[in-house]
């Protein structure tokens, strides 16, 4: 077949696929213009689609003496299509509620607000079966919002807890909590943070893969792996794994001249997290869905700041 002939089938097969309805004339005028039509070469030379991202902040980070209601509407004037709660909270559910739907804002999901204070690898029974109520509060907290996840430390180790027994602990208690995420359809995401426990992002995987279970994944901080890491490898490791992502910057510079936990204090841009790398990661792996700011906050002006941030960082 040549070219020409390529173009003219190419063109009725456009048309009777899509149900259009031409007249010779404007099948002529089609044909005619070749511009209009991809080539096979072209379209696998395509670049894939940019991922749909959705940006939140954490609700700790609103600053203003607001009601619930006004502190809604204020972050869907600045741009945020979502804000994630604590669970469990002292907020009133109703309120919560008619704010959400009343400015449109969403509740993408909540952050468990007792895997510190009470750790799934904790050498306490009693502490550990208090840390698994308070995640099933949140995970039927997180279906009332409308949310998907709930975000959870899987297990802290420290001087009184080995690292084969957090592991151990955590996942016999996080196992007790699969059936509620299934009743409720809210996910257990697991994040990376500074607990020095699944340090490595294919450890990390494989703790999700062998509890082989759909209701469980990974909340991935980009921000957090900085100090000991690279992000790329993190998001090529756990792949589909990945349910949402927190964003935060880190300084190499602030952490040798400063101390460690200064490393976080640096804004968006000033660290050295390679925001287009990230990106290009997220795009390879299929990553589409919410991004979620977790800096620190302030007024308005502030809130303002960082979704601007947000913004430059999926441009880039």
């Amino acid at each position: 077949m040549d070219r020409r002939e390529f173009l003219k089938n190419t063109a009725f097969a456009t048309a009777a696929s899509t149900g259009t309805v031409m007249g010779i004339g404007a099948m002529t005028d089609v044909i005619a213009s070749p511009s209009n039509i991809m080539l096979p070469e072209q379209i696998s030379a395509a670049p894939a689609a940019r991922a749909m991202i959705k940006k939140s902040l954490k609700w700790g980070m609103v600053k203003e003496d607001l009601s619930v209601m006004d502190k809604f509407k204020m972050l869907k004037d600045i741009g945020y299509d979502g804000v994630e709660l604590d669970s469990p909270n002292d907020l009133n559910m109703k309120e919560i509620l008619a704010a959400r739907d009343k400015t449109g804002l969403e509740l993408p999901g909540t952050v468990n607000s007792k895997h510190w204070k009470l750790p799934l690898s904790d050498p306490d029974p009693k502490k550990r079966a208090e840390c698994v109520k308070s995640i099933e509060q949140a995970l039927w907290d997180t279906k009332q919002y409308g949310g998907t996840t709930v975000l959870v430390v899987p297990g802290v180790v420290n001087a009184e807890v080995s690292y084969s027994e957090a592991y151990e602990r955590s996942r016999a208690e996080l196992t007790k909590l699969l059936p509620i995420a299934e009743k409720t359809g809210v996910k257990i995401a697991l994040e990376n943070v500074w607990n020095q426990f699944l340090l490595s992002p294919i450890e990390a995987a494989k703790y999700v893969d062998d509890f082989k279970h759909p209701m469980i994944g990974w909340y991935f901080d980009v921000g957090n792996v900085l100090r000991y890491s690279w992000p790329v490898s993190w998001i090529e490791a756990l792949d589909k794994r990945i349910l949402k992502i927190d964003l935060k910057e880190f300084s190499f510079k602030k952490q040798n001249d400063l101390g460690l936990w200064k490393g976080f204090d640096v804004e968006f841009f000033e660290g050295d997290c390679n925001w287009p790398e990230v990106n290009k990661a997220l795009q390879k792996v299929g990553y589409s869905g919410w991004a979620s700011a977790e800096v620190s906050g302030g007024d308005r002006k502030r809130l303002q700041t960082i979704k601007d941030f947000m913004d430059k960082i999926f441009a880039s």
